[in-house]
């Protein structure tokens, strides 16, 4: 990003005596001393200027960047597993961890057995030059093993293993490091969850997010699509994105199930027994809406959504698969939100046909738009909500609205009971909500427990613009 191009000198042409020559040697040489030093300065300065804006597109410019050099210690591949979102903070611990131990690694591969059945792989997502090019100062990475580790994993079974979850480094140094070094290539099964929020040197909290704000750019095809949404967008006016995460298999998995009918509940139900990898199977959907553990339906997010006084007119994208129950569940907020937009009705089919059967695909488009939008809301914390959350803090704190979904079902339950009005409900939701805007926060940390803690993807406080330099528009 930002190298300054130094002009080649094509020719030295040297005359007169030696003790001529001898000076405009050394004159050339101080010059070319001159000029290194110049643009070492160039580079830095240039990095602390470029403003803060992702790049989603490709750019003609190489990156001189110089490679970084050291002892290999050994290979690292790695299967990114879950969702785009999952398998992109994955990547980014993964490149921290690599570089620690001193490992080349290899371009991950993606999850293409989970429920979604995506076959994408890094490539169709990501700009996979630009990931190894923009990372050479930091790790070596290849797009597949040299010939000779290949042959040794044909001929020996490559050593598999799943790292514990929330680790520190210590853990890959010790425990990890040694088993590389006896084995040279080591292959992690998953990547989701491994590395601990808190704890790590700053270099390499920097690290994970030069790699999920810079290096993971997606395709050009994906990105002119996506910036061809925003345009569409624009033209007519300010856009909020809403993800409301209530498609089919997160009402199946939470195993919440307000405003189902019975049809439905035993659907979800025989959904989540059949899904192996979902743990729990027996959830009280009451007890657990109460504690505000569940995805907020599209009724639900109806009014939360009045309550905060969002403008009735304004577009709202619904970044988010089918909605489970269909227009039924969705005529609340339509009725109070008209202007709802979906990628289908923005694009031609013609645009979204490299896109189907891809549903990785289609979520970076929606990753796109919602990072450019004027406001962002997502109904559950998951993945996406995390990512896109940090990632728009980075950009200058713009405006998310997190909404506190205890909160809010506890407001609502009271409201339909008549012990609130209207006017009571929505003075207790902006109050509530007053500090939840995306504004700068102190990570929470809970070191005895660290699933609990804030996410390190959604408040990246190491990498965020100082406080005092935070965009007058957002």
């Amino acid at each position: 990003m930002g190298g300054t191009k130094v002009e080649k000198i094509k020719s030295w042409i040297v005359g007169g005596s030696l003790f001529d020559q001898f000076n405009l040697c050394v004159v050339g040489a101080t010059t070319l001393l001159l000029l290194c030093t110049c643009t070492v300065q160039l580079r830095a300065l240039s990095k602390t200027m470029t403003p803060r804006f992702l790049i989603f597109w490709t750019s003609q410019h190489i990156d001189t960047t110089p490679q970084r050099v050291y002892e290999n210690n050994g290979y690292l591949t790695i299967s990114a597993n879950g969702g785009l979102n999952q398998m992109r903070a994955g990547i980014c611990d993964m490149v921290a961890i690599a570089k620690y131990l001193n490992v080349t690694l290899v371009v991950p591969e993606l999850d293409s057995t989970s429920l979604w059945h995506d076959s994408s792989q890094f490539q169709d997502l990501f700009d996979v030059n630009y990931f190894i090019t923009s990372l050479r100062d930091e790790v070596p990475i290849l797009k597949q093993l040299p010939d000779e580790q290949k042959r040794r994993v044909k001929n020996d079974s490559i050593y598999t293993m799943e790292p514990h979850s929330w680790s520190n480094l210590g853990y890959y140094y010790y425990q990890i490091l040694p088993k590389i070094k006896e084995q040279e290539v080591v292959h992690f099964n998953k990547t989701d969850f491994r590395l601990v929020n808190n704890g790590i040197p700053i270099e390499f909290q920097k690290l994970r997010c030069k790699v999920n704000y810079e290096a993971l750019r997606f395709t050009p095809t994906i990105a002119e699509v996506g910036k061809k949404i925003v345009k569409l967008l624009r033209q007519k006016g300010p856009f909020l994105v809403l993800h409301l995460r209530y498609e089919m298999d997160m009402v199946a998995f939470s195993g919440c199930n307000e405003g189902c009918n019975e049809t439905e509940v035993d659907e979800l139900t025989k959904l989540r027994y059949a899904t192996p990898w979902w743990g729990q199977k027996v959830i009280n959907s009451g007890l657990k809406r109460k504690v505000g553990a569940c995805p907020l339906t599209p009724e639900e997010t109806a009014l939360a959504l009045q309550a905060l006084d969002i403008d009735p007119s304004i577009q709202i994208y619904i970044a988010a698969g089918n909605i489970y129950g269909g227009e039924r569940r969705m005529a609340a907020l339509r009725a109070a939100f008209p202007n709802l937009v979906i990628k289908e009705t923005l694009l031609a089919p013609s645009e979204l046909k490299p896109f189907r059967k891809h549903s990785n695909m289609k979520a970076a488009l929606d990753y796109i738009v919602a990072i450019e939008s004027d406001i962002f809301v997502p109904t559950y914390r998951g993945n996406m909500a995390k990512l896109v959350q940090g990632h728009r803090r980075y950009l200058g704190y713009k405006i998310t609205i997190s909404l506190d979904a205890q909160l809010l079902v506890n407001v609502i339950d009271r409201y339909k009971k008549g012990a609130l009005n209207w006017d009571e409900v929505s003075q207790e939701v902006k109050t509530g909500h007053a500090d939840r805007m995306g504004s700068p926060t102190q990570r929470m940390e809970v070191p005895e427990n660290p699933m609990h803690e804030e996410y390190f993807y959604s408040n990246p406080q190491e990498c965020l613009p100082p406080v005092g330099k935070i965009s007058k528009s957002t």
